[in-house]
């Protein structure tokens, strides 16, 4: 295998994180009733309900809000809104085509004029690579905090099999130096990423839906890039999968992360904490990020967490982090952990179900 090593030199990591998610929730049974079938796909992919997004409430709403919770946190730790110097945003559900999600962001957040930003596009690993560009810029010195956001409001063609999962979420990131005047929660130990034209998923220009392979998704797609990237990670790192803490792999279900983390070496206890996908669905490009939130609201100090993304088209991102006494720490003062926002999403019925997705057609 032919790849290149990256080196973290210096120390960069996580500083801060939030995440947002819409405030209801549909079962997939429910979904299910709608289509006017049964529960076998539902229950195959391992999914028991998912958030949807009200009319009002689009990529850039959970993006702001993500990020608020991240800069709120920043800010307690003593950072200063103007060390944020970069802004990028991940999604494949921009609500604008030619226009910005991050300006809008970026002015919702009170952010300063002079910023780095772009909105970036992969299908599901968008979130990923904006973090992983984010990592770059204060690595090399551009920024000295940089903020990344993986957000989406997925979309399903109704009676296709992504409505049972297609959801929506953001988590939001805030990197920096460990220079004495940033503590990081979770250093970066290494991160590699592949990238091969396979067409398993893809939406055109004007059209509502994306389209996909159905199967293909899966081998020569999804198990393929994951596999790939999380090898050489491991190689790169000189581990083995027993002496990582927690694994997370993107989830477009359930199916898939369990059988990629048993092929590679994790046990179920490893991959766990990151299976919210159960929960509230196939977040896209907010999917492996929100999981990775999920893990940081658990994980002891001196963790080492596995992190690989995966985007249609078709590419994997992955991360090797290590907690530190700070995130227990700072743990302690959060208000809202992820666990406590998918608790209170609120059910909703089939009539409902069936009014706001009609009105997100529209």
């Amino acid at each position: 295998m032919s790849m290149s090593k990256v080196i973290i030199k210096p120390s960069v990591g996580i500083v801060a994180y939030g995440t947002s998610l819409p405030k209801r929730k549909v079962l997939t049974k429910t979904i299910a009733e709608s289509q006017g079938k049964g529960l076998e796909l539902a229950r195959a992919l391992g999914v028991s309900s998912k958030t949807i997004p009200n009319i009002d409430e689009d990529t850039i709403t959970l993006a702001t809000a993500a990020g608020q919770v991240a800069l709120t946190r920043f800010l307690q730790n003593s950072g200063e809104k103007s060390d944020l110097g970069t802004l990028f945003i991940g999604s494949e559900s921009h609500p604008y085509a030619v226009k910005p999600s991050g300006s809008v962001v970026k002015e919702a957040l009170g952010l300063s004029d002079y910023l780095s930003m772009a909105d970036l596009q992969f299908a599901c690993k968008a979130g990923s690579q904006s973090l992983q560009i984010a990592l770059a810029y204060v690595q090399a010195k551009m920024s000295k905090n940089a903020m990344a956001i993986g957000a989406d409001t997925a979309q399903a063609r109704p009676g296709d099999a992504l409505e049972y999962t297609a959801a929506a979420g953001a988590a939001a990131f805030i990197v920096g130096h460990e220079d004495g005047e940033s503590q990081l929660l979770a250093k970066l130990l290494a991160t590699q990423s592949v990238a091969t034209d396979t067409p398993d998923f893809w939406r055109k220009p004007k059209e509502s839906y994306p389209q996909h392979f159905g199967r293909f998704t899966g081998e020569p797609a999804y198990f393929k890039h994951v596999a790939m990237a999380s090898r050489a990670l491991l190689e790169q790192s000189q581990l083995t999968a027993g002496e990582i803490d927690f694994c997370v792999f993107h989830t477009p279900n359930a199916k898939f992360p369990q059988q990629i983390a048993k092929q590679l070496g994790f046990s179920k206890e490893q991959l766990a904490p990151a299976l919210i996908v159960k929960e509230i669905g196939n977040t896209y490009a907010g999917a492996s990020l929100l999981a990775l939130s999920a893990v940081l609201d658990v994980a002891p100090a001196g963790a080492k967490i596995l992190v690989c993304s995966y985007g249609s088209g078709a590419g994997a991102d992955a991360f090797l982090f290590e907690t530190s006494k700070y995130l227990v720490e700072q743990r302690k003062r959060y208000k809202q952990k992820l666990a406590n926002q998918i608790q209170a999403l609120e059910l909703i019925d089939l009539a409902t179900y069936q009014k706001m997705r009609q009105a997100n057609e529209h």
